[in-house]
Order: C-alpha cells, then sequence, then structure tokens
C-alpha cells in the first residue's frame, strides 16, 4: 500500500475551504465533525460527488457503536478492498468514537499506510470525550462542521437570495442568523422561504420578523437581554411568546437558571472561549456574547439571582407555590429586587 498524493501532516479546515480542497484531489481519511447537521450532510455529499461512482459497487456505510475491539477489523477489510471499475472505493462511518488502545492495536498503522484508491468518511456530531482525538492525527483530515459565526452565517443568506434573483438588507440577514441560532438546517429552510415568498423583490427586516420563527434558543437569549436593558415589558412578551411555543413555567424558570449560570461560570473561570466552549458544552459565539453579558450583570448579581432563582423552583416543586406564583416572583426578584 502506498499514501496517497498528498503529504502526511494534520490538516484542519473549516466546512466552508472543503470545495476548494476537494478540487486539488482526494485525501485518504476526511473527519467530518461538529454540530451543525446541514455542515456535516454537505461536506459528505461533497466528497461522494467528487470522488464516488457507481456507489452500488463502491460505497459502504457502517455504524461506529458496533465497531468495537476485533470488529474494526471487518472496516479495514472493507477499505482494503478494489473498487470496481472506479479509482476510488468510499467508506462511511458514522459515529466513530475508539478508545486509545483499539486506535493503536487496529487502526493506527493501517490508517497511516493507507490505500490510495480509498476514501474514509468518519461523521461525528461531537468530540469522542474521553476516546482517541481523532482530529489530531495527521493522517486524518478534519472538516470543522460546528455552527459558524453569524457574519459568516448573514453572509450566506444574502448571497443565496441574490443568486435567486431576491435581494436583501444586511439586517434582515442577520436576524436570519440570529433568530435561527446560526443553525444551517433551519437557515437555509427559512432561506428557501423567503426566496418563495419574495420572488423577484426585497427581503427586508419586517419580513423575516413576519415569516421567520424564532428558535425558543434565541428568544431566551432575547429574554435575557431584556432583563440586562431593564426592559419589563419586552420580558413579559417573550416569556409570554415561549409559554405558547411548549414551555411551561418550570421550563423558563430553568432556563434563566441555566443562563446565569452560566454567565457566572464564564465571568469567574479563567480560559479562553474555546476552552469554556467546550467545559460549558455551548459554541464558542455563545460564550463571547455571554461574556459580555455576563461583565454587565456582575458576579454580585448573578448571583443574587441564582440563588433566587433556586429557591423559587425548590418552593414549586415541593408544592410551596404555584407555577405562576413562581414565575411571577421570578419576574420580581429579577427587576425589582
Amino acid at each position: 500500500m502506498v499514501f496517497i498524493g498528498k503529504k502526511a501532516e494534520m490538516i484542519t479546515m473549516k466546512f466552508t475551504q472543503l470545495k476548494e480542497d476537494i478540487a486539488q484531489g482526494a485525501r485518504g481519511i476526511y473527519l467530518i465533525e461538529g454540530d451543525d447537521a446541514y455542515f456535516r450532510a454537505k461536506a459528505e455529499e461533497q466528497i461522494k460527488s467528487a470522488f464516488l461512482s457507481m456507489p452500488e459497487l463502491n460505497f459502504s456505510s457502517f455504524d461506529g457503536g458496533a465497531l468495537k475491539g476485533k470488529a474494526l477489523t471487518d472496516l479495514t477489510s472493507a477499505l482494503s478492498a478494489y473498487p470496481l471499475m472506479s479509482q476510488k472505493r468510499v467508506i462511511k462511518v458514522s459515529d466513530f468514537y475508539p478508545t486509545d488502545g483499539e486506535y493503536k492495536q487496529y487502526l493506527q498503522a493501517f490508517f497511516e499506510d493507507f490505500p490510495a484508491d480509498s476514501i474514509l468518511i468518519i461523521v461525528n456530531r461531537q468530540g469522542g470525550g474521553k476516546g482517541v482525538d481523532l482530529k489530531r492525527k495527521k493522517c486524518i483530515t478534519y472538516v470543522d462542521c460546528n455552527r459558524e459565526e453569524e457574519d459568516v452565517v448573514a453572509r450566506w443568506a444574502y448571497l443565496t437570495m441574490k443568486r435567486a434573483g431576491v435581494t436583501s438588507t444586511v439586517e434582515a440577514c442577520e436576524a436570519i442568523a440570529g433568530y435561527c441560532v446560526r443553525d444551517m438546517a433551519r437557515v437555509s429552510m427559512e432561506v428557501e422561504k423567503l426566496i418563495e415568498w419574495g420572488a423577484g423583490g426585497k427581503i427586508t427586516k419586517a419580513d423575516v420578523d413576519n415569516l421567520v420563527y424564532k428558535d425558543a434558543e434565541y428568544r431566551v437569549y432575547e429574554m435575557t437581554k431584556a432583563i440586562a436593558r431593564r426592559d419589563c415589558d419586552g420580558f413579559v412578551v417573550i416569556c409570554k411568546d415561549l409559554l405558547s411555543k411548549g414551555f411551561d413555567e418550570n421550563a423558563v424558570l430553568s432556563s434563566l437558571l441555566n443562563y446565569f449560570k452560566n454567565l457566572l461560570a464564564i465571568l469567574t473561570q479563567k480560559g479562553s472561549d474555546a476552552e469554556l466552549s467546550a467545559r460549558l458544552k455551548m459554541s464558542e459565539w455563545g460564550v463571547k456574547k455571554n461574556r459580555e453579558e455576563a461583565r454587565r450583570f456582575g458576579e454580585e448579581r448573578l448571583c443574587a439571582l441564582i440563588n433566587s432563582l433556586y429557591g423559587l423552583i425548590s418552593s414549586f416543586k415541593g408544592g410551596l407555590i404555584t407555577k405562576d406564583g413562581a414565575l411571577e416572583n421570578a419576574f420580581c426578584s429579577v427587576f425589582f429586587a
């Protein structure tokens, strides 16, 4: 077996860079990993579209959860098979998190001397935790499919609508990115809807407000923003909207509590945005935005809010107060304590 043409080195790229890299030729092993399902699906689609022909003969897929211990030889055997009437054979593995020991015993030697006529696509929703860190292996190309920053998503929405003959304002595109919490699956769906609705015309922020559903996570973020600027009316309107869309009073209280706990952690813990992102299981964008909010509240105010909300949730669950009473007390605590 021989190495593929490109030099073996640790390669990391964003999803948006993958198309250009594919144009330079195939790599042996792609790790497609991140929290954005749209990017993961599109990355896999781009690789298969570029290098896979006759998929009925040259494509196989495995469930990573079933590849444990000696079963990993099933994967290496499939990758060793020659493609039929094609230059490449493509194997996909989903949710693949081998341990360090499994990697060293069954995969390392094979991956480092990878067959030139095979491509392995590993599609993971998240990092492997205690397992081997695949993205740090020099023989693996890591495609970062985590959610992009708000300006990147807004630019994608703008260009997509422009190519479809629909003009839009920057404010409208930023609103799309925010309301969808930068989830590209939702963004793409909402942009398609806006293109159909505004065919040949112009999309404004008002159109987005009327047509794009605001994600519950974004509404919670808006609600806490209302607290930061002492906007009682705005808080009540958003709270009522959440209650009408499947949230109950306890869910609202818990969302507020979790938000303020994260703010306090971001304010008091040391580490970069990336380190806190991994520790708190939130996006770097979220950490950056929450750091700004945390500084506005201050540590003393955040501690008081957290203690108050803990008490109200305990009283509600213990039957000492009604759910309406708990939410009303939370409102008073947040705005008038």
